[in-house]
């Protein structure tokens, strides 16, 4: 199995080594803009991988599209990166402007892969390269909200003094401020998280997730990228297992939670079909409204783009 990276930054490049690590592709394709940057960190990629043992292939191409035929999955990366003071946001057009780019070009090469975009703003930028792209939804997914899911339980870890690995979450919604906590679904080992604290206590903790992205942006300059790279992960081991995993992705809606024509983050299904099911849960009137909320805000960015469906 092939699968390609688009970005050799910080997020893609990890993303690269993460993946190569697990021994469970036979290539990896790692294609930057940039001359040399994909070359140069691929190369140390691979020169890690006996040490791993590990027999997958990672190469660095620069802007050849041509080298990505054929590949299972596409991984969309690249984009500029948030700097302190900035809103995922205030990417938007620009970040547009290169998805649509990178789409185009991919899905001429690779007609059959799912495609995983990761660029900021994340549920914008699904949502751009599945009217460029043109292929069925199912195979476009958006990754947020198991990075979301992931920062909130290890906030609560750190709240609770308990191991993150026994608390189950969920955050639906929008990558970003509005996205909507689920405290009557959150749990830590099977036991509601409402035994451990209050709803207050637990709004304070997602306002501190919310936040999770921006703080690391302020202390290096730049976005996280190896949280973001583990989630990634995620998403092609239950496409290439066909695992059937329950995750939290930014999913194309057709009138499920009520909304439809845009892309948020839901619980799905994950197969090697891409997204095989959205499961629909039953929300209250409080999570509808900020459910609601979340996907207003992602559709006026939508709106404001312009020409990106050209």
């Amino acid at each position: 199995m092939k699968v390609t990276i688009i970005g050799a930054g910080n997020v893609g490049a990890s993303c690269a080594s993460l993946l190569a690590q697990k021994n469970i592709v036979r290539k990896i394709v790692l294609l930057d803009i940039r001359e040399k940057l994909s070359e140069g960190k691929s190369l140390d990629i691979s020169q890690m991988l006996p040490l791993m043992e590990s027999n997958t292939e990672v190469i660095g191409i620069t802007n050849d599209y041509s080298k990505s035929k054929n590949s299972e999955i596409i991984i969309i990366t690249c984009g500029i990166p948030r700097k302190p003071g900035m809103s995922r946001d205030d990417l938007v057009q620009t970040n547009a402007e290169i998805i649509r780019s990178v789409t185009k070009k991919s899905v001429f090469f690779s007609p059959k892969a799912k495609f995983i975009v990761v660029s900021n703003p994340l549920d914008v930028m699904a949502y751009v390269s599945y009217i460029t792209a043109k292929i069925d939804p199912s195979r476009i997914i958006g990754m947020a909200g198991i990075l979301d899911s992931t920062r909130y339980r290890f906030f609560l870890s750190k709240k609770l003094n308990i191991s993150p690995i026994d608390i189950q979450s969920l955050l639906l919604g929008g990558h970003g401020d509005t996205m909507v906590p689920l405290y009557r679904y959150t749990s830590v080992s099977g036991i509601p998280i409402k035994e451990f604290l209050s709803e207050e206590e637990n709004d304070a903790i997602i306002e501190k997730t919310k936040k999770g992205g921006e703080e690391i942006v302020d202390l290096l300059e730049t976005s996280a990228w190896m949280a973001p790279s583990a989630s990634i992960i995620k998403i092609v081991e239950a496409i290439l297992k066909d695992t059937k995993r329950i995750f939290p992705c930014s999913v194309f809606l057709r009138g499920q939670y009520g909304l439809k024509n845009i892309y948020l983050g839901v619980p799905s299904i994950i197969g090697k079909s891409g997204i095989e099911k959205i499961v629909e849960l039953q929300l209250n009137r409080k999570e509808n409204d900020l459910l609601k909320k979340s996907g207003d805000h992602v559709r006026n960015m939508i709106n404001k783009l312009k020409n990106f469906n050209n």
